[in-house]
């Protein structure tokens, strides 16, 4: 059940972001927490790689 919560925590968070942002806002706020998950995706990619590069 915790992950639902969580789940619903963000939702609520999105809400609150999007509350009295224009459609063109809302969009450019995605976009821009799009590239953050992403980008923090390719680092977490990337460390993990460079963790087991330095354990053989």
């Amino acid at each position: 059940m915790q992950s639902c919560n969580f789940a619903v925590s963000i939702s609520l968070l999105a809400c609150i972001i999007a509350e009295n942002k224009s459609a063109d806002e809302i969009a450019l706020l995605s976009s821009v927490f799009n590239q953050l998950g992403d980008t923090l995706e390719t680092i977490s990619a990337q460390q993990a790689i460079c963790s087991s590069d330095n354990s053989n």
